[in-house]
């Protein structure tokens, strides 16, 4: 049985982007070019209508191309337990409104009992502060967390 990870819309972003002159964003989007050809393959990829929401947004091209990506790939449900502890998390997390959805990435794969949530939102999801507050948080209802990573993090499964 493969593992089953819930993709977050900024890996999905940068597979498709036109190429960035920005050295570390460049970076980014090779490994997750390499991790979508190497990694997700051995992997149940799932999203959630938030990033659905998400990757539709800007240019309608590139919209259609990133909706394409992930077509193939399980939509989680929401429900309001998940509203519920992602509202949790946005409490403790003291996150800006506009990243509001963020926590409900992390409260979907949780609830879900996903095994990993990859993201490169270093700021909201995959920052060692926030992963410990989410784990606290799940601790503290008896959830598992998943595993919160960037691609490069999970390159090997």
């Amino acid at each position: 049985m493969k593992a089953s990870v819930y993709i977050e819309s900024t890996v999905i972003s940068y597979l498709l982007a036109r190429p960035s002159r920005d050295i570390v964003v460049a970076a980014h989007q090779q490994i997750t070019a390499e991790w979508w050809k190497i990694a997700l393959p051995k992997l149940d990829p799932f999203v959630s209508q938030f990033v659905i929401n998400e990757i539709s947004q800007g240019d309608a091209g590139a919209s259609k191309e990133r909706l394409k990506a992930v077509s193939g790939f399980s939509l989680l449900e929401i429900t309001q337990e998940i509203e519920d502890l992602a509202n949790r998390y946005f409490k403790k997390i003291h996150i800006p409104e506009k990243a509001r959805a963020d926590a409900f990435h992390m409260a979907m794969a949780t609830w879900h009992g996903l095994d990993y949530l990859v993201s490169w939102n270093c700021t909201h999801i995959t920052s060692a502060r926030v992963r410990i507050i989410v784990e606290g948080v799940n601790d503290s209802l008896g959830f598992i967390t998943p595993t919160i990573c960037t691609p490069e993090e999970l390159m090997e499964v």
